[in-house]
């Protein structure tokens, strides 16, 4: 199994910190935020393939072709587009379920159990989630449970359905790529990835969730980095 892990921000809120160097290269806890987000999928994968943007060049120079022993390519995704466009811009280099963990997370939980969970079920989207507040939940994708089972996402509601939000982390079947060319952009005119978890659900698909036994920090503002920093 390959760890894709889509890069390409630019991290507008994290200015200035970000005025000459991609969001991913921002440091945290002393390393660049890219470097916890490979650590983090290094012991659950054969290789990466890292979705870079601005600055691209970089996150190249920086991390190369490999880390810790395991193979980095790397995909272009010129214009900000959402998960879902980085995720489809990913699929000539992937066979099979991947493991996605976005790249301005810093987690530490329990990956294991989402792709224990995958493989038992057969799922087409296993998703690490985490209960927050109602505002955090207005910020991100939600999940909405009915009897143990996900009946609905959305991604940054008005009105959230659940506090049970994602955090970031997902495996995915190659089923996905069938959702990330059927749906339509956003009103922020991005390809959501929850609208493509969605159109699985709404086409026969098995999603499953996983409650985060740990913690996480989702990187966007300074705060969030001091945060993170503090975790570590």
């Amino acid at each position: 199994m390959r760890g894709l892990v889509p890069a390409a921000g630019r991290g507008t809120r994290l200015r200035p910190l970000t005025d000459d160097r991609p969001k991913a290269l921002v440091e945290v806890g002393g390393r660049p935020l890219l470097e916890h987000v490979l650590e983090a999928l290094a012991p659950h994968v054969e290789g990466f393939i890292v979705v870079v943007g601005y600055r691209g060049e970089q996150i190249r120079d920086a991390f190369g072709d490999a880390y810790d022993g395991r193979p980095i390519d790397y995909v272009e995704q010129p214009e900000p587009r959402g998960l879902a466009d980085a995720v489809r811009r990913a699929e000539p280099l992937l066979e099979g379920s991947f493991l996605q963990l976005n790249g301005d997370n810093v987690l530490r939980g329990d990956v294991d159990e989402v792709l224990d969970r995958h493989r038992e079920r057969g799922a087409d989207a296993t998703l690490l989630v985490e209960r927050v507040s109602e505002s955090r939940a207005r910020r991100g994708g939600v999940v909405e449970l009915t009897d143990g089972a996900v009946t609905d996402l959305v991604e940054k509601p008005d009105d959230p359905p659940s506090r049970l939000a994602t955090t970031g982390c997902f495996v995915l079947s190659p089923r996905v790529f069938e959702g990330c060319r059927a749906i339509d952009p956003s009103p922020r005119g991005e390809y959501e990835l929850t609208d493509a978890v969605r159109w699985l659900l709404e086409h026969g698909g098995t999603v499953e969730t996983v409650r985060l036994d740990g913690w996480r920090v989702n990187v966007n503002t300074p705060g969030d980095v001091d945060r993170a920093a503090a975790r570590l």
